[in-house]
């Protein structure tokens, strides 16, 4: 399974669409680009494998894969992203501003159940990243 995340960079924040066979599934929000620095930057623009995570934090969640100069990048729920994000990407069922969206936990149900579906159909799942060229900041 192969699924989009489609990026609008902003000072702030950046906005996304999640899609899957190019129909709209939901938003996401991450951190601005700050050359993938630790911790304060979105992740490199790429396809990424997902897997399946759980912790008690989050419960259901996901990891990507071989981020370059990076560990642990999950999809978890965050409304926020300047505030609840290290450099993850949170789903959201709206955007409301730049890094900013509502209903994560909602949206991430809705991932998780597609994808971890597809995991246990012994299925490989990625996820390309790249920006949207219709866009700009």
């Amino acid at each position: 399974m192969e699924l989009e995340l489609i990026r609008t960079y902003h000072l702030a924040g950046t906005n996304g669409k999640i899609l899957l066979q190019d129909h709209l599934m939901m938003y996401s929000i991450e951190l601005p680009w700050k050359d993938n620095r630790a911790r304060g930057s979105c992740i490199p623009e790429g396809r990424y494998e997902l897997a399946k995570r759980w912790s008690p934090k989050f419960d259901r969640h996901l990891l990507l894969m071989n981020v370059p100069g990076r560990k642990l990048i999950l999809i978890h729920p965050a409304n926020n992203a300047l505030q609840e994000l290290k450099g993850c990407i949170a789903p959201v069922s709206l955007i409301t501003g730049a890094g900013k969206g509502i209903r994560s936990r909602l949206a991430l149900e809705t991932l998780t159940g597609l994808v971890y579906g597809a995991l246990d159909r012994h299925d490989q799942v990625f996820l390309n990243i790249k920006s949207d060229p219709y866009e700009s900041t």
